[in-house]
């Protein structure tokens, strides 16, 4: 299901919420590796070894939840995992491709989104953005 307004969300690193599958109940992990690879397709990184990617094994079905300015999407698809390791990243980091179903803009009357969810790097800034430009462009490739 093509809709243009992930592409304009979804350009850069974005801070989102993603949902899985956990034996029969919702499991909910926070994520900024995420981009539009188009209309129909969104990708993102997650730590191989947690379980939002064991998660995905179990049952591709995903939800992923994405607020911006003046928009709240909720974004549901089945997610494969296409890299299992990113070669060059000091710990094992996977790549998911979510072909997208259905999107729908949760954004109640009366009610607005001022912005994308507030996130900045903590720590080792440079360390922080070097991994993000290596991500970004797995993601993007």
């Amino acid at each position: 299901m093509a809709d243009k307004k992930i592409s304009e969300v979804l350009k850069d690193l974005t801070p989102a919420v993603v949902a899985t599958d956990e034996n029969g109940k919702p499991y909910t992990t926070f994520v900024t590796w995420l981009i539009a690879k188009d209309d129909n397709t969104l990708r993102f990184a997650a730590n191989k070894d947690s379980r939002t990617i064991n998660n995905i094994k179990n049952n591709p079905n995903v939800a992923i939840e994405v607020f911006d300015k003046d928009t709240a999407l909720s974004i549901q698809g089945k997610a494969k995992i296409i890299k299992d390791e990113i070669e060059d990243i000091p710990f094992p980091v996977s790549v998911v491709e979510v072909n997208v179903e259905n999107v729908t803009d949760n954004l109640f009357p009366g009610g607005t989104v001022e912005g994308q969810i507030p996130f900045k790097h903590t720590g080792d800034i440079q360390k922080a953005e070097e991994l993000d430009k290596k991500i970004l462009e797995e993601l993007k490739a």
